[in-house]
């Protein structure tokens, strides 16, 4: 089905920016980065998927068995999107808040085109009607120029609610963790903009250079554009193996290396984060036992403080072993949306999310990825994200964070100016 060819370069980084400039060409792009990251992020540096071939999108009506039916028809690598909004076909749930995005609810992908990178090995695996353009591409890639114009019109975001308005929900929160209706709960506001125009590329790499994460994404598919910065994986399978890491736990970084230093640490011992992240991998857990071998769901790592170049993250590593005759779209059906930007107990959070918040989430807390023609898949979660519709040019992004009994409605609304300043900085030209 496909041609595949493997080049040797010298300066791998080099031909990665090369890459990327020479991807603009194409109508769909689909871009994923780990940014040198070696921790459990993949087994390679870079993916660029580029070229409709076959396509899906869809509302969330059916989504997933949809999905299950083109991943297994094409049995082909396909690269696309989740959508938080998805809750609605694995729950009796609704999303009715406002939407300025109106992105479809899922959108796949089958590249014609398709190249990897891992360290001075580039891949080009390429369908057969264009296999004959493996070498000129190659050759046009070394050599391409690339151009970047890193300034742009300043971009004004507006808060979709007043600091006021957030203190007053989180405080209606809280009311329903007191009462017992949940124990945690991801709570998220809105910056948008509209009547804007940007070019997304050009604002995808300037938030790359600053975040430089181990799950970034590029993504252009028609009107929807994706520029994510996100630090978090949702959910992986390889072979027979899954592997989520749900991060809950976030403190600034510090220029003085030592004060840096001291605020990992205290983020590490914080006993308020470190239940954050305990109830979700206990909420991930379950989630994962549901269709996993009996006995082989395993917390590899718990609470482990990660330092990104934005923040400092605590991360969790959960492991299971898939069962036998299940499908990989089912292991995400299972355990969508992700825990992390949930809460627990799982739908009671999202209706309480669904009641309190102002904006439909889309694509915002879904998940970006692939599947391999063997049925394997890696995506991430996707925060720290800039959405764009070019044909509406109406932009968007979320930040929020996760509210338990100890939270204090003030840190609360700090920690998502915290989480929001990679993106205003790109956005204003700061």
């Amino acid at each position: 089905m496909r041609t595949s060819r493997i080049f040797s370069v010298k300066e791998y980084k080099n031909f990665k920016q090369n890459l990327l400039s020479w991807s603009r060409q194409f109508q769909e792009i689909a871009w994923l980065d780990s940014n040198d990251y070696e921790s459990n992020t993949g087994e390679y540096e870079a993916i660029l998927a580029v070229e409709a071939f076959t396509a899906i999108k869809t509302d969330h009506l059916n989504a997933f068995d949809k999905l299950k039916e083109y991943q297994e028809t094409t049995a082909d690598w396909i690269f696309g999107y989740l959508s938080y909004d998805l809750k609605n076909d694995v729950e009796n749930l609704k999303s009715s808040n406002f939407d300025g995005l109106h992105f479809p609810d899922l959108y796949f992908f089958q590249p014609q085109k398709l190249i990897f990178i891992k360290n001075d090995q580039i891949e080009f695996h390429y369908l057969k009607m264009v296999d004959d353009e493996i070498e000129d591409d190659f050759e046009a890639i070394q050599d391409f120029e690339i151009k970047v114009d890193p300034e742009h019109t300043p971009v004004k975001v507006n808060a979709r609610i007043s600091k006021d308005e957030y203190l007053e929900k989180i405080g209606l929160m809280l009311n329903h963790i007191h009462r017992g209706d949940i124990y945690e709960a991801n709570f998220c506001q809105e910056y948008y903009a509209e009547n804007v125009t940007i070019d997304p590329f050009n604002i995808y790499r300037s938030l790359n250079e600053i975040s430089s994460p181990p799950f970034a994404a590029f993504l252009k598919l028609e009107h929807v554009n994706l520029i994510s910065a996100s630090p978090e994986r949702y959910l992986r399978k390889h072979r027979q193996e899954l592997l989520s890491q749900p991060i809950k736990g976030t403190a600034r970084r510090a220029e003085n290396i030592e004060e840096d230093k001291q605020i990992a640490a205290q983020l590490a011992q914080d006993p308020k984060e470190q239940s954050e992240n305990v109830m979700i991998v206990d909420l991930v857990r379950n989630d994962l036992s549901r269709i996993a071998k009996k006995g082989s769901v395993k917390v590899d790592e718990l609470c482990k403080v990660y330092s990104f170049k934005q923040v400092h993250q605590m991360v969790s590593s959960v492991t299971a072993e898939i069962a036998d005759n299940i499908p990989p779209v089912e292991a995400l059906r299972t355990s969508f949306p992700m825990g992390s930007m949930t809460g627990a107990p799982k739908i009671s959070a999202m209706k309480i999310i669904e009641e309190l918040e102002e904006s439909k989430r889309g694509l915002y807390s879904g998940a970006v990825g692939y599947f391999t023609p063997e049925g394997d898949f890696d995506f991430n979660v996707v925060i720290r994200s800039i959405l764009y519709n070019s044909e509406n040019k109406y932009l968007s992004f979320s930040v929020g964070g996760a509210i338990t009994a100890k939270s204090d409605p003030e840190k609360e609304y700090d920690e998502c100016l915290l989480k929001a300043k990679a993106m205003r900085e790109v956005l204003t030209n700061l």
